[in-house]
Order: structure tokens, then sequence, then C-alpha cells
């Protein structure tokens, strides 16, 4: 008898420490309730997830293959092996929808690879709900992931992406991390020509949410605490 083929589920995500079914659809908790395979960037955390959002659950039957930046591309061949047997197969991110700034990607491309059907959820993208949130192009728009870390190189790329978002009329969009957002604003407003505009937005969902757009100019008279909030930057010449 041919078993049929489990799938694998794109399982968003909270952006930060806020009731799971605040943010997420009542699907995600289904899919999760009736699935135990799991990849995951981080097994602590993921596992803490999956308790809050389904705390029946049972933890012991929990398979938990990790994927992260230090897992090689060989490892990951066998991830997928459960949904060949008929079970279904969930890839978690530590925040946010999977396979999006994320390194989900590369288990969706071997789905695809090995004909398993791939199911995304819906869940907060902080990328997506950023534009949203900007006013800026959401017709044409580009995800830059980081900029450079050394100063010079970073101020560079500014330029570069304020160029091209001129040149294509498309919102440019990129991401820091939290310790740095605060250099990284200060870098931006040295940088940019004052009538570029910067939109700003950090906590997505969360209680302290903050989502302001201003051209470089008026950011120069703007206080805002940045420090280990997660953040999106997006600019946009005109």
């Amino acid at each position: 008898m041919k078993v049929t083929q489990g799938k694998l589920y794109l399982i968003p995500t909270t952006l930060g420490d806020n009731e799971p079914l605040e943010v997420l659809p009542i699907s995600v908790k289904k899919v999760i309730e009736k699935t135990n395979h799991f990849i995951v960037e981080n097994e602590k955390s993921a596992r803490r997830f999956i308790k809050k959002i389904a705390p029946r659950k049972s933890q012991p039957d929990l398979v938990i293959y990790k994927l992260d930046k230090f897992t090689k591309a060989i490892e990951t061949q066998h991830y997928l092996d459960a949904c060949l047997q008929g079970e279904n197969v969930g890839i978690l991110s530590e925040a946010g929808v999977p396979a999006v700034a994320d390194p989900g990607a590369i288990i969706v491309q071997l789905a695809h690879q090995k004909q398993i059907q791939v199911v995304p959820l819906v869940g907060p993208s902080s990328i997506v709900m950023a534009l949203m949130a900007s006013g800026l192009n959401g017709q044409s728009f580009a995800f830059n992931g980081y900029l450079p870390i050394d100063k010079a190189e970073r101020r560079k790329k500014i330029k570069q992406l304020e160029k091209l978002s001129l040149e294509k009329d498309q919102s440019q969009i990129f991401i820091e991390t939290p310790y740095r957002n605060e250099k990284m604003l200060n870098d931006l407003l040295q940088t940019l020509i004052p009538s570029t505009h910067l939109c700003v937005a950090a906590d997505i969902t969360l209680p302290t949410e903050y989502i302001r757009t201003l051209t470089a100019k008026e950011w120069k008279n703007k206080t805002v605490d940045l420090h280990k909030r997660p953040a999106i930057f997006i600019i946009q010449k005109e």
C-alpha cells in the first residue's frame, strides 16, 4: 500500500513575548497539535513556543532537527524523510515567518526537489508589516538583509541603496542587529540626502510598537531609543 506523503508546513511564530493567539490564526495551533517533527533554529525556544500554543502536546514525542547558520547542507538531506513516510514536518522560525530573512529556505527548496507539498501559514512578517505602515512604495520594494558592519562600507552601501531607490522608484528595506540599531540610525542621518524618506519600525506587534516615517532632515530633530529593539529600516528617495 502506497503511503500518503506528509506535508511541509511553514509555521510562523510571534515577533516578541506576546500571547501567540493574539497575532497568529487558530490554523497555526491546529497544525502544531497534529505535527511532531519540527525543524528549528533553537530547540529550547521552539519547545517553549510549542508548549505555549499547544500546552497539552507531549514534549517527549517531539522530533527536533536543528537548522541555523552553522548547519551544513549535507546534514539537512534527511530532515524531510518523515514526510516521505507520511508524517507532517513543520519549520519554525525564531521570530516571524520561516524562509524570509531566515535559514528555512534551504528546506523549502529541498521539499520542492522531493515533490513534497509546501504549505505556508499566515503569520506576522516584520518586513511586510513595516512596509505596510511606512507609507513608502509597496508596489516596488527590495529587502537587502544586513548592511556591512564596517562604518565606511555601510555608509557606501546606504548611498548605493538611496541611489537605487531613486532610479527604480523602489523602497529599500534592511535590518540590523538590535544592539547596533542606534549606530545604524546615526549613519543613516549622516549619509542620506535630507529629503530622503526614512521609516523606522521597532517592536512590531508588541505593546511598545513604534513606526515612524520622516525625511532624514526631520529625523535629526527626533529622539528614539532603539537599543536592543528588533527594528526594520526603509528608505525611499523621491
